[in-house]
């Protein structure tokens, strides 16, 4: 009964005015049959099914099923064409049809289908999709005068927020299952390609629910369902939605016309501040970025920022995982300038940081190695941090980066994203030199890789 009168009490005070919401408690019999079904009447008619389906390529091997050969002999054996179909939600946020989605569930589609809620059908197509944030923004061809839903400030999000969950669970048809807001900024926690900040919700959500919506009472989209934490694959009162203001950020870039989402560069590395390296820096509690590398040509270098001073806040929020802070420059967006709170030397200090692309400086002379070389085909990119970051790369690393392998490459075991720190034993500081390198080559070809952290030498016979 108890559980019945808070969910009343936080029912009743929609219309009331704020000075009197922590006192208002049911009067009447009719105040005590008060449910969410206006706000769900508001909001499902926003909320859409989505199908999606890809063409992939696959190979039929005698070895398939073998767990020895299988690793062989799987390059081998005739090709076909196999559909692959993905279930999801998504919800519209404008009359014209804009409509978000999760990236796993339309990133990589050739024919998606949106199914509204009164039955109607449109096709759509991505206007704008990144894996690392798993949003995938699209548009409904022909779509006018749709119902949408407003998007909220996810920073005023708070613990303890009664919300509802709509989507469409085991593609059973829509489903509103309710809950609370039980933990914010969580990063690092979330499954599959999503990385960043996450809002934490216990409202059931299970496959299907991707991409649908985590509303509050009022009915405004506060963040968009993503993933759980699973052991049985089904939910365990652990879900996980991105935030509102990270779509909103999506849903003006696409507009905008961007193919690629622009996240702000940060140019450099750092740790949480834990409670043992709090004591070493004259903190007086856990919390914040300490800085332990930064690019020259850094945007919080250029503001001055240095090695060893701890990030405390980005834009007046507090920052304390690098998923966090990445989050919150996101957010801001590019050319924006922010105020960021930091810490030196036990003294606080504030620097105004403008956030910018990381920059195509130096040029990357990009080529690809012709039939007189070792390994033709082979796509070679000098390194700037416009390339760092393309390829998550560390911030020192020195050399040529391979951003196409080529057939031979590859069989030779080279990937995109390996850098090429020399050959021949001679240190390689640009594609341009790379070529002249292999085109020099005897009989024997001999190159140094790094491969995110680690080192390897590869060694050949011509």
């Amino acid at each position: 009964m108890k559980q019945v009168l808070s969910a009343v009490i936080a029912l009743g005070v929609l219309s009331a005015p704020a000075a009197v919401v922590a006192q208002a408690v049911p009067q009447s019999q009719a105040d005590i049959a008060l449910s969410f079904a206006p706000v769900v009447k508001q909001a499902t008619p926003a909320v859409v099914n989505i199908y999606a389906s890809r063409v992939v390529e696959t190979r039929s091997s005698p070895f398939a099923n073998d767990p020895f050969f299988s690793e062989f002999f799987r390059d081998t054996g005739p090709t076909r064409p196999q559909v692959q179909n993905s279930l999801g939600s998504g919800v519209i946020l404008s009359d014209d049809g804009i409509v978000v989605s999760n990236h796993h569930v339309v990133g990589q589609a050739d024919d998606i289908r949106v199914v509204l809620n009164d039955r109607r059908e449109f096709k759509a197509r991505v206007l704008l999709a990144d894996a690392e944030a798993d949003l995938a923004i699209l548009k409904l061809d022909g779509a006018e005068d749709m119902p949408h839903l407003d998007l909220r400030d996810s920073d005023g999000v708070e613990v303890g927020e009664l919300v509802l969950a709509i989507g469409n669970p085991f593609g059973v048809g829509q489903t509103v299952s309710s809950g609370i807001v039980s933990g914010l900024a969580r990063s690092g926690t979330a499954t599959g390609n999503a990385r960043g900040y996450f809002i934490q919700t216990d409202a059931p959500i299970n496959p299907g629910n991707s991409g649908g919506a985590l509303i509050d009472l009022n009915g405004q989209l506060i963040g968009v369902n993503t993933s759980i934490l699973s052991r049985s694959g089904g939910s365990n009162g652990i879900g996980f939605a991105i935030p509102a203001s990270l779509v909103k950020e999506f849903v003006a870039q696409a507009r905008d016309g961007a193919e690629v989402f622009r996240r702000p560069w940060a140019g450099l590395n750092g740790q949480p501040v834990d409670a043992a390296m709090a004591e070493g820096l004259g903190l007086s509690r856990p919390g914040g970025i300490v800085i332990s590398e930064i690019h020259a040509e850094s945007p919080f270098r250029a503001a001055g920022l240095e090695a060893g001073d701890v990030i405390m806040d980005v834009g007046g929020q507090p920052v304390n995982t690098p998923a966090e802070m990445i989050y919150r420059m996101s957010v801001a967006g590019e050319g924006s300038e922010v105020p960021v709170r930091c810490l030196r030397q036990g003294k606080e200090i504030v620097l105004n940081v403008t956030l910018t692309a990381p920059p195509e400086t130096p040029p990357r002379d990009a080529l690809v190695t012709g039939e007189d070389t070792p390994i033709p085909g082979l796509g070679l990119s000098g390194v700037n941090p416009a390339v760092l970051a393309e390829f998550g790369l560390p911030l020192s690393v020195q050399g040529v980066v391979v951003t196409a392998p080529g057939p031979v490459g590859l069989r030779a075991g080279l990937r995109a994203g390996d850098v090429i720190t020399a050959i021949n034993d001679e240190a390689m500081t640009g594609s341009k030199a790379a070529e002249a390198a292999l085109k020099a080559t005897g009989r024997w070809l001999a190159l140094d890789i790094q491969r995110g952290r680690e080192r390897m030498a590869l060694r050949f016979r011509l």
